[in-house]
């Protein structure tokens, strides 16, 4: 009989079905006993009137159950599992160190990622890397109906994007070589292959940064798009880009979200200083002055979202445009979502004599990146959207670790 998931057992009613999953928890009342089996969409009640058939079967052990759909208004679904049987097919014999069944996971954040494999069975866990994967799903579809066209990149690089001082250093064949902070490089190239291309992937950077919003290995959700005017033409292609992430997510995953807004309001840097009441000159957005401009945005304009334009070029890579009106601020911009900076983008230099005069001439180390810009370069811009700091946002934790199936940062390397 071939296995059928929970979320299928109302349209078999009085049918004989075979479910399998893992033991959720077991109920032992006076007369019956009732086994909750959690499956990959959800769970399933099997009712057992023998409860010696349960002794020695533990949480978390992996069971078939062969039994027949019976209607039952206050079970999961509204339907039971009734005169089953049970074969256990891998059975758990060590205390865990947390129960599952509750709603919230009671244990400490380290505890749980010490023990990661268990804890991300939880459905609060599941939750947020379903809807990691919704917006990963929602991103990939807006940028194919935007003509962009998606490329891998390689993770192992012979110079650092953008600082040497956040790399990881590794020995290549006896020469020195990086992981990769971005695929920053390698999508302008393909710029000049497809002019629109994407990338989901994992970046890495050597941050000594021991916060809740950090992580030494993320995902980024890259794009960059050729023969654009300036950064307004990139912020209409992510914003469009979001819209259809957020439909996603809401279909995908179920999850309550509101809609991104048709046109998200834009503030120069300088402007966003005096909103965040930050002192006139500061070079960079703190913390605290995102989360004032993410007040900002909705009370003034009822948005989660809002672009931050013109930062100073001081603060930008070297690779970022300048505002032609005002060289000393880019055409470069972070997108901030409920108080939190989730993008970073803009639009990139491309005559390569430009690259010529902002590297100082020192540009033996970034040949084969300014082969590009040699062999001619369209006006490009792109961005780059960190997943597990954006998930987070969108459901309101604190920390992206819970988002996060297997986080690394200062302290963990395992699992």
């Amino acid at each position: 009989m071939q296995r059928i998931l929970s979320t299928q057992l109302a349209s078999h009613v009085h049918e004989t079905v075979t479910i399998a999953g893992w033991v959720h928890r077991r109920r032992l009342l006076k007369s019956v006993a009732f086994l909750i089996v959690r499956d990959a969409e959800g769970l399933s009640q099997v009712v057992v009137t023998d409860q010696s058939i349960l002794e020695g079967l533990t949480e978390e052990s992996v069971v078939e159950v062969t039994a027949t759909v019976t209607p039952n208004e206050q079970a999961p679904g509204k339907v039971e599992l009734t005169e089953p049987v049970i074969r256990v097919l891998s059975a758990v014999g060590v205390q865990l160190p947390f129960e599952l069944h509750r709603p919230e996971l009671t244990a400490s954040l380290p505890t749980q990622l010490d023990h990661a494999a268990l804890a991300l069975r939880h459905p609060a866990r599941r939750a947020a890397l379903r809807v990691a994967a919704a917006a990963t799903e929602g991103f990939r579809a807006a940028l194919g109906e935007q003509r962009f066209v998606e490329i891998q990149t390689p993770k192992i690089v012979g110079s650092a994007t953008e600082s040497g001082a956040n790399v990881f250093a590794i020995d290549y064949f006896g020469r020195p070589g990086y992981l990769a902070q971005s695929p920053q490089f390698y999508k302008q190239m393909m710029v000049g292959v497809f002019e629109r291309v994407f990338e989901v992937g994992p970046v890495f950077r050597a941050e000594p940064s021991d916060t809740a919003r950090h992580l030494s290995q993320y995902t980024s959700l890259d794009a960059e798009m050729g023969f654009i005017e300036d950064h307004r033409d990139v912020m209409a292609a992510l914003t469009r880009t979001l819209t259809v992430m957020m439909e996603t997510i809401t279909m995908r995953a179920g999850l309550a979200i509101r809609s991104v807004p048709g046109e998200i309001p834009a503030v120069h840097f300088r402007e966003a200083l005096k909103i965040a009441g930050a002192p006139e000159g500061e070079p960079d957005l703190a913390p605290a002055h995102e989360r004032a401009l993410g007040e900002w945005a909705r009370k003034e304009h009822g948005s989660e979202f809002v672009y931050v334009t013109g930062y100073p070029m001081r603060k930008r890579p070297f690779y970022t445009h300048p505002d032609p009106a005002d060289p000393a601020y880019s055409n470069g911009f972070d997108l901030l979502f409920k108080g939190l900076e989730i993008v970073t983008g803009g639009q990139r230099l491309h005559r390569y004599e430009d690259y010529v005069r902002v590297l100082a001439h020192q540009t033996e180390p970034y040949e084969g990146y300014l082969e590009a810009f040699r062999c001619g370069m369209p006006p490009h811009g792109g961005w780059a959207i960190g997943l597990e700091r954006f998930v987070a946002r969108l459901m309101n934790i604190k920390n992206v670790r819970e988002v996060t199936a297997f986080p690394r940062d200062l302290h963990r390397i395992t699992p």
